[in-house]
Parts: C-alpha cells; sequence; structure tokens
C-alpha cells in the first residue's frame, strides 16, 4: 500500500454550553459533536526517504503551520519511523466556520499514516497525540457522535436520530480565541448531564457574542430561525456557519432553494460514525 485517498468530514456542534473556565485560562465546555457526510478530502503517497511535504498549501497558511504538517511530524517524532509522506488536500469545508475542517484534517492524517506506515496505533494512542495539536481533534480520531466535556476532550459516544442539515456560510472568518475572550461570554452554564437530556434542550453560549459582532452571522441564524419545517436552528462552534436540522432530505433541499440572493450553503446528512473509524483499533 503506497497511496491512500482519504475523507475529513465536517462536524456540528449541535449545542455548546460553556460551563466555567479553568485557572490556565481554558475554558469547561459540554457539547454535542456531530459528523456530517461534508468533508475535505485528502491523499497520502508513502514516501521511503522520510521527508512530509503538503503539496496544496492553503492561501494565508505557512506549511510549518499546517495542521497535516503538524501531524504528520508529530508522529513521525512519537513512532520513530524512517518513512515520510506526501499529502494533497482538496479543501471543501469553510475556514474558520466552526465546522472542525483543520481539525479533521490533522485526524485523517492522523489515522491514514497510521495505516500507511504500518505502526498499529491504538485509538487511544492516536487521540491523545491529537490533543497535542488541538481540543477539536481528538473527536475525529474516537470517531462516533460524541457527547464533549472539559475542553472537549472527554468524550461519550452518543447514539443521534437520523437527520438532514442545511449548512449556511457566512462571508466572514470568525476568530475563536477572540470569542472565548470576550467580556460579554458568560461563563456559567449549568452543566447538564447524561443521560438523561437531549439537544433541544441545548443552546450556544457563543451564538450572542458572535452574532453582535458579525451581523452576517446574526441576519443567516434569524433566517434560519424562520423555518418552520426545521427542528432546530443554531450557530455551531463559534461560527460563522449556522444551521438548521430536518427530519428528511426533502425539507432540507427546499429549504436551500428558498435562500436569499447573496446567502450560500449546502445540504449534508448527519453520520452515525466517522468513514474512517475502523483505521484504528480500540
Amino acid at each position: 500500500m503506497t497511496m491512500l485517498v482519504c475523507p475529513a468530514p465536517a462536524k456540528l456542534n449541535l449545542f455548546l454550553h460553556v460551563v466555567g473556565r479553568r485557572e490556565d485560562g481554558y475554558h469547561l465546555l459540554q457539547t454535542v459533536f456531530r459528523f456530517l457526510d461534508f468533508s475535505d478530502q485528502l491523499r497520502f503517497t508513502l514516501q521511503e526517504n522520510g521527508a512530509v511535504k503538503l503539496h496544496t498549501p492553503t492561501p494565508g497558511v505557512p506549511e510549518e503551520s499546517d495542521l497535516c504538517i503538524r501531524a504528520a511530524k508529530l508522529l513521525r517524532q512519537e513512532s520513530g519511523t524512517s518513512l515520510g509522506v506526501e499529502i494533497f488536500l482538496e479543501k471543501r469545508i469553510p475556514m474558520g466556520g466552526g465546522l472542525g475542517g483543520g481539525s479533521s484534517d490533522a485526524a485523517t492524517t492522523l489515522l491514514a499514516l497510521n495505516r500507511l506506515w504500518g505502526l498499529g496505533w491504538k485509538r487511544s494512542w492516536l487521540m491523545e497525540l491529537g490533543l497535542r495539536l488541538g481540543a477539536d481533534v481528538p473527536v475525529f480520531i474516537f470517531g462516533e457522535n460524541a457527547f464533549a466535556e472539559g475542553i472537549g476532550e472527554k468524550l461519550t459516544p452518543i447514539m443521534l436520530p437520523s437527520a438532514w442539515y442545511l449548512v449556511l456560510t457566512p462571508p466572514v472568518q470568525v476568530p475563536t480565541a477572540q470569542v472565548f475572550a470576550s467580556n460579554e461570554l458568560t461563563r456559567n452554564t449549568i452543566p447538564i448531564k447524561i443521560p438523561p437530556f437531549s439537544v433541544a434542550q441545548g443552546h450556544n453560549d457563543l451564538e450572542p457574542v458572535v452574532c453582535r459582532a458579525y451581523p452576517e452571522v446574526a441576519r443567516h441564524l434569524q433566517w434560519l430561525k424562520r423555518l418552520d419545517s426545521a427542528t432546530m436552528a443554531a450557530m455551531t462552534g463559534s461560527g460563522a456557519c449556522v444551521f438548521a436540522e430536518f427530519a428528511n432530505e426533502a425539507e432540507a433541499q427546499r429549504a436551500l432553494t428558498q435562500l436569499p440572493g447573496g446567502m450560500k450553503g449546502f445540504v449534508a446528512q448527519g453520520l452515525n460514525r466517522h468513514p474512517m473509524y475502523d483505521f484504528a483499533e480500540q
């Protein structure tokens, strides 16, 4: 096996509660992650000479800062392998949208290289490595929709009903650190217990902060909230993307055709598992 072509799916936060703050400044969260059938695509070609190269750099992102490169070099360093890789990334997930694209790319890189380099690392080891790259990386390696706590690294698998989503992509990028640093952010939502709870109990504590700072996000979200056929509408992560949930594809597609001029989005199905779930051992 000298080449792998792998997806890096987007995620939604069906809710996001900020329940406290650690002494080191990290926020304590509760959220539900759901994977989507909407992905970046990566191609990995084995290199015997140990070189790690990304052939499709993201504009504005230095190669040494790219999460795919960082993931590959970290795994190579920690495993001690002499092998390398060439990476080609086809980017579809919008940057700065709260859909987890960079984290998902990093997780897919770790999962793919675990197989391409013949490492056979366990899922828990890869998750620990992923956490060093970012708080959202472990859930993509975990591979199941999850209720998350802590800074997002304490994961409990959760069964979610079948659903389709209309995701809107406002023409802005929201810097996550800036949102979490806002004086307007409430950090005292009362923790919920699992089980029992329903996603409908949740909300996104970051949503009011982002909507005040970015009127385009507020406008897109208000449009979604007026849809009678949607079972819920919310912002994902720290934005800018917002989404509405539907019981079936037809209703989601119908809402997409009604989008006002100037608004863009896509329809995707909620997944039960990450498509690369089998790339790591338990």
